[in-house]
Protein backbone atom coordinates (compact mmCIF):
# COMPACT_ATOMS: atom_id res chain seq x y z
CA UNK A 1 0.00 0.00 0.00
CA UNK A 2 1.13 3.67 -1.01
CA UNK A 3 1.63 6.43 1.93
CA UNK A 4 -1.28 8.34 0.23
CA UNK A 5 -3.60 4.69 0.51
CA UNK A 6 -2.28 4.11 4.17
CA UNK A 7 -3.63 7.48 5.35
CA UNK A 8 -6.56 7.28 3.24
CA UNK A 9 -7.71 3.91 3.49
CA UNK A 10 -6.29 2.72 6.61
CA UNK A 11 -6.66 6.20 8.39
CA UNK A 12 -2.99 5.93 9.74
CA UNK A 13 -0.06 8.21 9.39
CA UNK A 14 3.33 6.70 9.87
CA UNK A 15 5.28 9.66 7.57
CA UNK A 16 3.04 12.19 6.35
CA UNK A 17 2.72 12.09 2.25
CA UNK A 18 3.08 14.76 0.32
CA UNK A 19 1.57 15.97 -2.95
CA UNK A 20 1.48 19.95 -4.02
CA UNK A 21 -1.75 21.19 -6.04
CA UNK A 22 -0.61 22.41 -10.24
CA UNK A 23 3.03 20.39 -8.72
CA UNK A 24 3.82 20.17 -12.51
CA UNK A 25 3.38 23.81 -13.59
CA UNK A 26 4.28 27.23 -14.48
CA UNK A 27 7.21 27.54 -11.51
CA UNK A 28 9.80 24.96 -12.81
CA UNK A 29 12.21 26.19 -15.70
CA UNK A 30 11.86 22.50 -17.48
CA UNK A 31 7.85 22.73 -18.22
CA UNK A 32 8.65 27.15 -19.18
CA UNK A 33 10.82 25.65 -21.71
CA UNK A 34 8.35 22.97 -23.19
CA UNK A 35 5.27 25.87 -22.53
CA UNK A 36 7.33 28.65 -24.86
CA UNK A 37 7.67 25.88 -27.16
CA UNK A 38 3.27 24.79 -27.33
CA UNK A 39 1.68 27.99 -26.79
CA UNK A 40 -1.82 26.33 -26.93
CA UNK A 41 -2.36 25.35 -24.13
CA UNK A 42 -5.23 22.44 -24.52
CA UNK A 43 -3.20 20.93 -27.32
CA UNK A 44 -0.31 20.40 -24.54
CA UNK A 45 -2.63 18.67 -22.22
CA UNK A 46 -3.87 16.65 -25.27
CA UNK A 47 -0.41 15.84 -26.12
CA UNK A 48 0.43 12.56 -24.08
CA UNK A 49 3.81 12.52 -24.52
CA UNK A 50 4.79 15.93 -23.48
CA UNK A 51 1.86 15.82 -20.81
CA UNK A 52 3.15 12.56 -19.28
CA UNK A 53 6.71 14.34 -19.10
CA UNK A 54 5.54 17.32 -17.74
CA UNK A 55 3.47 15.16 -14.78
CA UNK A 56 6.89 13.82 -13.76
CA UNK A 57 8.91 16.47 -14.09
CA UNK A 58 8.30 17.54 -10.07
CA UNK A 59 8.78 13.47 -9.46
CA UNK A 60 12.32 13.61 -10.59
CA UNK A 61 12.87 16.61 -8.62
CA UNK A 62 11.37 16.45 -5.35
CA UNK A 63 10.40 13.35 -3.42
CA UNK A 64 6.71 14.11 -3.65
CA UNK A 65 4.33 10.49 -2.85
CA UNK A 66 2.19 11.24 -6.02
CA UNK A 67 2.11 12.59 -9.52
CA UNK A 68 -1.29 14.44 -10.58
CA UNK A 69 -1.54 14.06 -14.04
CA UNK A 70 -0.96 17.59 -16.34
CA UNK A 71 -4.28 18.27 -17.89
CA UNK A 72 -7.49 20.86 -16.89
CA UNK A 73 -10.97 20.29 -15.58
CA UNK A 74 -11.88 22.14 -18.56
CA UNK A 75 -11.01 19.07 -20.71
CA UNK A 76 -14.95 18.15 -19.48
CA UNK A 77 -16.52 21.06 -21.34
CA UNK A 78 -13.93 20.25 -24.51
CA UNK A 79 -14.87 16.74 -24.82
CA UNK A 80 -18.56 18.23 -25.05
CA UNK A 81 -17.66 20.45 -27.96
CA UNK A 82 -17.84 23.54 -26.41
CA UNK A 83 -14.73 25.99 -27.73
CA UNK A 84 -12.01 26.53 -24.48
CA UNK A 85 -9.10 28.42 -25.00
CA UNK A 86 -6.61 30.10 -22.30
CA UNK A 87 -5.67 33.56 -23.07
CA UNK A 88 -2.79 34.58 -22.26
CA UNK A 89 -2.50 37.20 -18.49
CA UNK A 90 -6.50 36.79 -18.94
CA UNK A 91 -7.27 32.70 -18.28
CA UNK A 92 -9.92 30.07 -19.81
CA UNK A 93 -12.44 31.61 -22.46
CA UNK A 94 -15.21 29.55 -23.27
CA UNK A 95 -17.06 29.37 -26.77
CA UNK A 96 -21.16 29.58 -26.67
CA UNK A 97 -22.90 26.67 -24.54
CA UNK A 98 -24.97 24.78 -27.26
CA UNK A 99 -27.09 22.34 -25.27
CA UNK A 100 -28.91 20.75 -28.47
CA UNK A 101 -25.11 20.00 -29.80
CA UNK A 102 -24.04 18.45 -26.25
CA UNK A 103 -27.24 16.78 -26.31
CA UNK A 104 -26.31 14.53 -28.91
CA UNK A 105 -23.02 13.84 -27.93
CA UNK A 106 -22.44 10.03 -26.92
CA UNK A 107 -19.63 8.73 -24.93
CA UNK A 108 -17.61 7.00 -27.62
CA UNK A 109 -17.22 11.23 -29.09
CA UNK A 110 -16.32 12.49 -25.79
CA UNK A 111 -13.67 9.61 -24.93
CA UNK A 112 -12.39 9.65 -28.80
CA UNK A 113 -11.94 13.80 -28.50
CA UNK A 114 -9.87 13.79 -24.85
CA UNK A 115 -7.99 10.47 -25.47
CA UNK A 116 -4.37 11.47 -25.28
CA UNK A 117 -4.99 12.47 -21.61
CA UNK A 118 -5.99 8.54 -20.88
CA UNK A 119 -3.03 7.47 -22.35
CA UNK A 120 -0.51 10.03 -20.54
CA UNK A 121 -2.23 8.43 -17.29
CA UNK A 122 -1.17 4.89 -18.87
CA UNK A 123 2.22 6.04 -19.34
CA UNK A 124 2.52 7.62 -15.88
CA UNK A 125 0.85 4.97 -13.69
CA UNK A 126 3.36 2.80 -15.15
CA UNK A 127 5.95 4.56 -13.73
CA UNK A 128 4.52 5.66 -10.97
CA UNK A 129 3.23 2.62 -9.71
CA UNK A 130 6.88 0.84 -9.89
CA UNK A 131 8.02 3.43 -7.14
CA UNK A 132 4.59 2.46 -4.75
CA UNK A 133 3.57 6.13 -5.28
CA UNK A 134 -0.04 6.93 -6.77
CA UNK A 135 -1.03 8.62 -9.93
CA UNK A 136 -3.81 10.86 -9.35
CA UNK A 137 -6.33 11.78 -11.54
CA UNK A 138 -8.78 14.78 -11.26
CA UNK A 139 -12.02 16.31 -12.35
CA UNK A 140 -13.97 19.55 -12.04
CA UNK A 141 -16.76 19.00 -9.76
CA UNK A 142 -20.61 19.48 -11.50
CA UNK A 143 -21.00 23.40 -9.81
CA UNK A 144 -17.44 24.86 -10.87
CA UNK A 145 -17.62 23.23 -14.32
CA UNK A 146 -21.36 24.65 -14.42
CA UNK A 147 -20.00 28.18 -13.46
CA UNK A 148 -17.08 28.17 -16.32
CA UNK A 149 -19.50 26.61 -18.83
CA UNK A 150 -22.55 29.54 -18.31
CA UNK A 151 -20.36 32.14 -17.42
CA UNK A 152 -17.52 31.42 -20.27
CA UNK A 153 -14.54 32.71 -18.02
CA UNK A 154 -13.76 32.35 -14.91
CA UNK A 155 -15.84 34.19 -12.23
CA UNK A 156 -13.00 35.75 -10.02
CA UNK A 157 -15.42 38.09 -8.18
CA UNK A 158 -18.95 37.16 -9.33
CA UNK A 159 -20.58 35.66 -11.90
CA UNK A 160 -23.40 36.53 -14.95
CA UNK A 161 -26.25 38.32 -13.16
CA UNK A 162 -28.59 36.22 -14.98
CA UNK A 163 -26.77 33.21 -14.13
CA UNK A 164 -29.52 31.36 -12.22
CA UNK A 165 -32.26 32.60 -14.48
CA UNK A 166 -33.06 29.41 -16.51
CA UNK A 167 -33.32 26.29 -14.37
CA UNK A 168 -34.38 23.76 -16.71
CA UNK A 169 -31.48 24.65 -18.90
CA UNK A 170 -29.22 24.37 -15.36
CA UNK A 171 -30.63 21.28 -14.44
CA UNK A 172 -30.38 20.06 -18.64
CA UNK A 173 -26.42 20.68 -18.16
CA UNK A 174 -26.22 19.50 -13.97
CA UNK A 175 -27.27 16.18 -15.83
CA UNK A 176 -24.65 15.95 -19.04
CA UNK A 177 -21.71 17.27 -16.99
CA UNK A 178 -22.53 14.05 -14.41
CA UNK A 179 -23.32 11.70 -17.11
CA UNK A 180 -19.33 12.58 -18.57
CA UNK A 181 -18.17 13.19 -15.50
CA UNK A 182 -18.31 10.11 -14.94
CA UNK A 183 -17.29 8.60 -18.05
CA UNK A 184 -13.96 10.83 -17.64
CA UNK A 185 -13.80 9.38 -14.21
CA UNK A 186 -13.96 5.87 -15.05
CA UNK A 187 -11.67 6.29 -18.28
CA UNK A 188 -8.95 7.92 -15.96
CA UNK A 189 -9.25 4.58 -13.19
CA UNK A 190 -9.19 2.12 -16.43
CA UNK A 191 -5.82 3.82 -17.76
CA UNK A 192 -4.00 3.72 -14.22
CA UNK A 193 -5.39 6.62 -11.53
CA UNK A 194 -5.47 5.11 -8.05
CA UNK A 195 -7.31 7.51 -6.52
CA UNK A 196 -9.34 10.52 -7.87
CA UNK A 197 -9.86 14.13 -6.75
CA UNK A 198 -12.77 16.77 -7.41
CA UNK A 199 -12.08 20.24 -7.48
CA UNK A 200 -14.90 22.29 -6.67
CA UNK A 201 -12.87 25.60 -6.65
CA UNK A 202 -15.79 27.89 -6.88
CA UNK A 203 -17.82 26.54 -4.06
CA UNK A 204 -17.35 29.09 -2.04
CA UNK A 205 -19.13 31.72 -5.06
CA UNK A 206 -22.51 30.07 -3.47
CA UNK A 207 -24.79 31.08 -0.41
CA UNK A 208 -25.40 27.98 1.98
CA UNK A 209 -29.19 27.88 1.06
CA UNK A 210 -28.02 26.73 -2.47
CA UNK A 211 -25.41 24.24 -1.36
CA UNK A 212 -27.44 20.98 -1.22
CA UNK A 213 -28.98 21.52 -5.09
CA UNK A 214 -25.11 22.70 -6.48
CA UNK A 215 -22.97 20.99 -3.96
CA UNK A 216 -23.98 18.48 -2.05
CA UNK A 217 -26.28 16.31 -4.31
CA UNK A 218 -24.22 16.85 -7.54
CA UNK A 219 -20.67 15.90 -5.68
CA UNK A 220 -22.23 13.10 -3.63
CA UNK A 221 -23.27 11.20 -6.84
CA UNK A 222 -19.45 11.60 -7.96
CA UNK A 223 -18.52 10.48 -4.88
CA UNK A 224 -20.48 6.94 -4.97
CA UNK A 225 -19.50 6.45 -8.33
CA UNK A 226 -15.80 6.67 -7.77
CA UNK A 227 -15.82 4.44 -4.54
CA UNK A 228 -18.34 1.99 -6.52
CA UNK A 229 -14.73 1.35 -8.78
CA UNK A 230 -13.20 0.94 -5.39
CA UNK A 231 -10.39 3.83 -5.73
CA UNK A 232 -10.52 6.82 -2.56
CA UNK A 233 -11.74 10.10 -4.12
CA UNK A 234 -10.05 13.35 -2.44
CA UNK A 235 -12.54 16.15 -2.82
CA UNK A 236 -11.96 19.97 -2.50
CA UNK A 237 -14.97 22.22 -1.72
CA UNK A 238 -12.63 25.36 -1.59
CA UNK A 239 -13.82 28.47 0.75
CA UNK A 240 -17.20 26.59 1.17
CA UNK A 241 -18.24 28.14 4.36
CA UNK A 242 -19.06 24.58 6.33
CA UNK A 243 -16.18 21.86 5.83
CA UNK A 244 -17.77 19.82 8.96
CA UNK A 245 -21.55 19.59 6.80
CA UNK A 246 -20.07 18.72 3.92
CA UNK A 247 -17.79 15.55 5.06
CA UNK A 248 -20.82 14.44 6.85
CA UNK A 249 -22.95 14.87 3.20
CA UNK A 250 -20.64 14.25 1.15
CA UNK A 251 -18.78 11.47 2.47
CA UNK A 252 -15.58 11.73 0.62
CA UNK A 253 -12.70 9.37 1.84
CA UNK A 254 -10.67 12.76 2.34
CA UNK A 255 -11.19 16.74 2.28
CA UNK A 256 -8.47 19.03 1.00
CA UNK A 257 -9.03 22.37 3.17
CA UNK A 258 -8.02 25.66 1.72
CA UNK A 259 -6.07 28.25 3.75
CA UNK A 260 -8.71 30.27 4.64
CA UNK A 261 -9.72 27.89 7.60
CA UNK A 262 -8.92 27.19 10.91
CA UNK A 263 -6.81 23.79 10.48
CA UNK A 264 -7.30 23.32 14.58
CA UNK A 265 -11.17 23.49 13.94
CA UNK A 266 -10.98 20.97 11.80
CA UNK A 267 -8.77 18.91 13.67
CA UNK A 268 -11.53 18.55 16.19
CA UNK A 269 -14.55 18.65 13.99
CA UNK A 270 -13.81 16.27 10.58
CA UNK A 271 -13.40 12.48 11.75
CA UNK A 272 -11.94 11.78 8.09
CA UNK A 273 -8.48 12.39 6.60
CA UNK A 274 -7.24 15.54 5.99
CA UNK A 275 -5.38 17.16 3.27
CA UNK A 276 -3.58 20.30 2.61
CA UNK A 277 -4.50 23.95 4.13
CA UNK A 278 -0.80 25.90 3.47
CA UNK A 279 -1.31 29.13 1.92
CA UNK A 280 1.01 29.17 -1.22
CA UNK A 281 2.24 32.42 -0.72
CA UNK A 282 4.24 31.65 2.64
CA UNK A 283 6.38 29.80 -0.34
CA UNK A 284 6.88 32.85 -1.68
CA UNK A 285 8.71 33.96 2.10
CA UNK A 286 11.56 32.78 3.31
CA UNK A 287 12.97 29.38 4.74
CA UNK A 288 12.28 30.09 8.42
CA UNK A 289 8.80 31.53 7.86
CA UNK A 290 8.12 27.92 6.43
CA UNK A 291 9.40 25.82 8.41
CA UNK A 292 7.12 27.28 11.52
CA UNK A 293 3.90 27.63 9.18
CA UNK A 294 4.54 23.60 7.92
CA UNK A 295 5.43 22.29 11.13
CA UNK A 296 2.31 24.10 12.57
CA UNK A 297 0.59 22.22 10.19
CA UNK A 298 2.07 18.90 10.96
CA UNK A 299 1.84 19.23 14.83
CA UNK A 300 -2.27 20.25 14.59
CA UNK A 301 -2.67 17.20 12.26
CA UNK A 302 0.07 14.82 14.39
CA UNK A 303 -3.03 12.76 15.54
CA UNK A 304 -5.00 13.07 12.56
CA UNK A 305 -4.77 11.01 9.35
CA UNK A 306 -3.05 14.18 7.21
CA UNK A 307 -1.64 14.23 3.66
CA UNK A 308 0.52 17.30 3.31
CA UNK A 309 -0.40 19.64 0.37
CA UNK A 310 -1.55 23.29 0.10
CA UNK A 311 -4.85 25.21 0.42
CA UNK A 312 -4.49 25.97 -3.80
CA UNK A 313 -2.07 25.68 -6.30
CA UNK A 314 0.93 26.30 -6.15
CA UNK A 315 2.16 29.90 -7.61
CA UNK A 316 3.94 30.68 -10.73
CA UNK A 317 6.69 32.86 -9.38
CA UNK A 318 7.25 30.35 -6.42
CA UNK A 319 11.54 29.28 -6.31
CA UNK A 320 12.07 25.66 -6.97
CA UNK A 321 14.10 25.36 -3.92
CA UNK A 322 10.85 26.00 -1.49
CA UNK A 323 9.47 23.54 -2.38
CA UNK A 324 12.64 21.07 -1.53
CA UNK A 325 12.85 22.80 1.62
CA UNK A 326 9.00 22.13 2.11
CA UNK A 327 9.43 18.36 1.37
CA UNK A 328 12.30 17.94 3.46
CA UNK A 329 10.62 20.03 6.87
CA UNK A 330 7.81 17.01 6.47
CA UNK A 331 9.98 14.36 5.64
CA UNK A 332 11.93 14.93 8.64
CA UNK A 333 8.99 15.97 11.03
Amino acid sequence: MTPLQEVIINKKTITNPIWIMRQAGRYLPEFRKIRKENPNFIKLCLNHELSSEITLQPIKRFDLDAAIIFSDILMLPYGLKQRVEFKKDFGPVLGDLDIKLMSKIDEIDFVEKIYPVYKAIKSVSMEMSSKNKNTIGFVGAPWTLLVYMINQQSPKKNIKKDFFKDDFLINRILLIIEKFLKIHIKNQIENGANIIQIFDSWAGLLEERDYPNYIYTPTLNLVDYVKSLNVPVICFPRQIKNYKEFCEIVKPDAVNIDYNVDPLAISKNIKIPVQGGLDPKILLTDKENLKKEVLKYLDIFKDHPYIFNLGHGVLPQTNPDMIECLVNIVRDY
